[in-house]
């Protein structure tokens, strides 16, 4: 099985917790949920100004991942006890794991039948 790392912005990655998120150090990737079945890990090794969250994922679901066939949620831990007075919406948090979720399929609409159609079919 061959690997492959994806780079992304880390802003597109986190949404509105990436002010909040201390640096990404190998975090594991799991597939729908914490419990769903391991596909690599996720960190920042592009250095400190990349910017960038690095997935290591093998071939199949990076080209998942690139192609737009996730959403992402996280699982994650405030970091100081003494911030508790603080709003959670303002607390500094660690990830601890990234979860890749599915996006779920829609079914194609059917087509549309002009009325002509049905009574011509019939007689």
């Amino acid at each position: 099985m061959s690997t492959n790392t994806i780079s992304m912005a880390r802003s597109h990655i986190l949404g509105e917790i990436s002010g909040r998120c201390e640096p990404v150090q190998s975090v594991p990737v799991y597939l729908n949920d914490k419990y769903g079945e391991i596909l690599g890990y996720a960190d920042e090794s592009l250095g400190k100004y990349a910017d960038a969250i690095t997935f290591h994922l093998d071939e199949g679901f990076g080209k998942k991942l690139t192609m737009g066939h996730f959403t992402y949620s996280f699982e994650f831990d405030y970091i100081n006890a003494d911030q508790a007075q603080i709003s959670p919406q303002k607390r500094r948090i660690r990830l601890n794991s990234i979860l890749l979720v599915e996006r779920k399929g829609y079914a194609r609409p059917e087509a549309k039948r002009k009325a002509g159609d049905t009574e011509a079919k019939g007689a």
